[in-house]
């Protein structure tokens, strides 16, 4: 992936445009990141005016978008979603015949939607706009619950931060894990969160710092290469599991045992790209106990297995046999 083309559309959403910005514009070349030819484009180039009412100046039509290698698509306000224009609409459905990446960001997928890419596919917008997204486009496979969702090389994401997330769960499969988490940390988020987790969560906050499971999560970090449980962290944190595993969700927005398996694919993720290590033995340190279950896990959530996975990312060459990198 080398270009990107982010479309704007009357009424967009500053905040959603500039997470395209964040993630793909910006020059990161001193830290090592490989740099995006990425563009603003519109139909009508000229003046585009936001929904909170100034304008932006786009130069660039839809040309480059027809060759970019992802079209990001930002969310637009609900009275412009049956009036978008069918140029567009055009641009992003020869980006899906092409094979090229496309992502929105929040109600960006009713864009999507419109163009028919969506159809018979799983994706996901804001959760004030999932029923009227099932509602109006009933092919498409609406799931409310979610950060964001690939299918094949389309994803969709949720409000606002989903699209952070989303579009860094890209750039792990584009660019790899040590990569992505350098961009994760000059954006001071984090790089770790799944698709899968709720989009909002019942105690964004501790009710009290002196109850917060962090430490327990810190913890469970530094030991993945256990046999962790449910009963394990629960007594880290001095709680029953039954009360542990209720208020791990309410704080995470995940099960425990989700998130542990995440985790542990992090990790793995890291190990294949700066260690020469064999698939058991990082599958040991990971804690999945075998490069079967390993295996099974790294295919379930990032769509490839560990070997392919390393033949794209691998940096062993860069290093002392043996050695690991972990990142600053």
């Amino acid at each position: 992936m080398r270009t990107v083309a982010c479309i704007v559309q009357e009424g967009f959403a500053p905040f959603e445009f500039g997470v395209a910005c964040e993630a793909f514009g910006l020059d990161r070349a001193a830290q090592g990141v490989p740099s995006f030819d990425f563009r603003a484009v519109a139909a009508d180039p000229g003046e585009i005016r936001s929904k909170l009412g100034f304008s932006l100046v786009v130069e660039e039509d839809l040309a480059f978008a027809d060759e970019a290698d992802l079209i990001v698509v930002a969310a637009t306000p609900h009275e412009y979603w049956d009036e978008q224009d069918p140029r567009i609409l055009d641009v992003i459905r020869r980006a899906v015949d092409r094979g090229a990446w496309v992502l929105s960001v929040c109600s960006g997928a009713f864009t999507l939607a419109n163009a028919g890419v969506l159809d018979g596919r799983r994706a996901t917008t804001h959760w004030m706009y999932t029923d009227e997204m099932a509602r109006r486009h009933p092919t498409i496979d609406v799931n409310p619950d979610v950060l964001y969702v690939q299918d094949d090389r389309i994803i969709t994401s949720a409000g606002t931060a989903a699209g952070i997330d989303a579009c860094l769960h890209l750039l792990r499969q584009e660019i790899g894990a040590d990569l992505t988490n350098v961009i994760a940390r000059r954006m001071v988020v984090s790089p770790q969160r799944d698709g899968g987790q709720a989009q909002f969560i019942d105690h964004p906050l501790p009710d009290h710092v002196s109850d917060s499971l962090t430490p327990v999560a810190d913890w469970a970090l530094d030991n993945l290469h256990r046999e962790l449980t449910v009963d394990d962290l629960a007594g880290r944190a001095h709680m029953s599991p039954r009360t542990f595993a209720r208020r791990f969700k309410g704080d995470f927005g995940v099960t425990p045992a989700a998130w542990l398996a995440r985790q542990r694919v992090i990790h793995a993720q890291r190990l294949l790209e700066r260690t020469d290590w064999g698939v058991d033995r990082i599958a040991a340190d990971c804690g999945f106990g075998s490069a079967a279950v390993l295996r099974q896990n790294f295919t379930r959530i990032l769509g490839l297995t560990p070997k392919a996975y390393r033949d794209r990312f691998c940096c062993v060459d860069d290093m002392t046999q043996g050695d690991v990198v972990t990142a600053a």
